[in-house]
């Protein structure tokens, strides 16, 4: 049986689908300036040392062992400070240390220690903020390698 009547439909409809691109357009126009919040304001220091700058500068210096203990560094000596004192040891600091705070961090402490720091740097009103590693500290990297080729090696 053969049908005569009927037709192939071969148009295709774009109002639709202008319609949801354009409502979709108008809700990102309205959110996008609603996701600007702050982060971490970051300077990135010029290559070379500084010609003009004379003096030391005066910084507060707080590291992290490896176990994740933070100890203040003043005028040569340590002390130890817990998680909840560092905030106000740091805001005490300030008025002395204008230039800002240097953490050395243990390249085996865990992040959490580290943010830790951070946060109570940010807390004390320090906007300067450096991160090195602590001297004398074995680099991670290397015994993760160790760790990670051992068992490529007996493998082969």
């Amino acid at each position: 049986m053969a049908h005569h009547g009927s037709r192939v439909f071969n148009e295709i409809n774009i109002t639709p689908l202008t319609d949801i691109f354009l409502v979709l357009l108008i809700i990102m126009m309205v959110v996008a300036p609603m996701l600007d919040y702050p982060g971490i304001k970051l300077a990135v220091p010029s290559i070379g040392p500084d010609e003009t700058t004379n003096q030391e500068p005066k910084t507060i210096t707080v590291r992290i062992a490896a176990s994740g203990d933070a100890e203040l560094v003043q005028d040569g000596q340590t002390q130890a400070v817990t998680p909840m004192l560092l905030p106000n040891r740091l805001r005490d600091l300030k008025a002395t240390a204008p230039d800002g705070l240097v953490i050395q961090v243990d390249p085996s402490a865990t992040h959490e220690a580290l943010t830790r720091v951070m946060d109570a740097g940010q807390q004390a009103g320090l906007e300067k903020i450096a991160v090195t590693r602590l001297e004398g500290a074995a680099p991670r990297s290397a015994a993760m390698a160790e760790d990670v080729t051992a068992p490529l090696m007996g493998a082969q």
